[in-house]
């Protein structure tokens, strides 16, 4: 079996699409969606459109959760974007989304960690809003809850890795799709260098274990920070550019 993850589309439709093609030729046999779909000053409603007709297997993340349950003055701004570009069924639908997959071979999906989707699993936040790697003891309270999972996918932090965590449980982070940093962030102009390719990941069950594939690829991102830039978001167009903020 070859299943392709991807996570943190965050509304960066040509970033999708170039990823969709990119599944597509390499002649994967399932796709899991970890959420975040459209919350950003892009394309948030072409982007729940877009994935509405695929129809992928889904775990909702933060962001779904948040564009239905928080008021308007709790959102960020690219939330209330997002918020305003979608129906209230399209909001309800994302709403609506579980908070795990179970899938075959053990595997499963979260958006965070297992129990909370605002917690990243692999990393652990300093106090300057920089993510470093979870020290041992950290992820293994964070997978207690879930000792027969084998292999564990999550998104959230939007950064590639693969970790062989607790009792040999495969942990996967696909990386984000369409958006390498969260502008609104008070602190992301201080997030170390990344850059803008579309990330995802393909996982292949062989033999001994998991092989895992980690891709970044080439997309339109100047129509991506065009788009963010008529929107009059400056600080997202840079990021869509360059992968940071400035």
């Amino acid at each position: 079996m070859r299943l392709a993850v991807i996570s943190d589309i965050h509304g960066n439709l040509a970033a999708l699409e170039a990823v969709l093609a990119d599944i597509k030729a390499r002649g994967v046999d399932h796709t899991v969606n970890l959420g975040d779909c459209v919350t950003s000053p892009l394309w948030p409603r072409e982007t729940f459109e877009a994935l509405q007709s695929l129809a992928l297997p889904t775990v909702r993340g933060n962001h779904d959760r948040w564009i239905e349950e928080f008021p308007d003055d709790k959102l960020s701004p690219a939330g209330l974007f997002a918020r305003r570009a979608l129906t209230a069924e399209q909001r309800l639908t994302l709403h609506s989304l579980p908070s795990q997959l179970r899938l075959d071979d053990g595997i499963l999906a979260c958006h965070g960690t297992p129990e909370n989707d605002t917690t990243c699993l692999l990393e652990e936040s300093l106090d300057d809003g920089r993510f470093v790697p979870a020290r041992r003891d950290v992820l293994a309270a964070r997978l207690a809850s879930e000792p027969m999972a084998r292999v564990v996918l999550c998104g959230h932090s939007h950064r590639q890795a693969a970790v062989n965590g607790p009792r040999d449980c495969m942990v996967l982070n696909p990386g984000s799709v369409g958006c390498p940093v969260f502008a609104d962030i008070p602190f992301a102009a201080s997030l170390e260098y990344r850059s803008p390719h579309a990330r995802y990941a393909i996982l292949t069950k062989r033999n001994r274990g998991w092989q895992v594939e980690l891709l970044a690829l080439e997309y339109d991102w100047e129509a991506a920070s065009a788009r963010a830039l008529a929107n009059n978001r400056p600080e997202w167009a840079q990021a869509m550019l360059s992968g940071y903020v400035k």
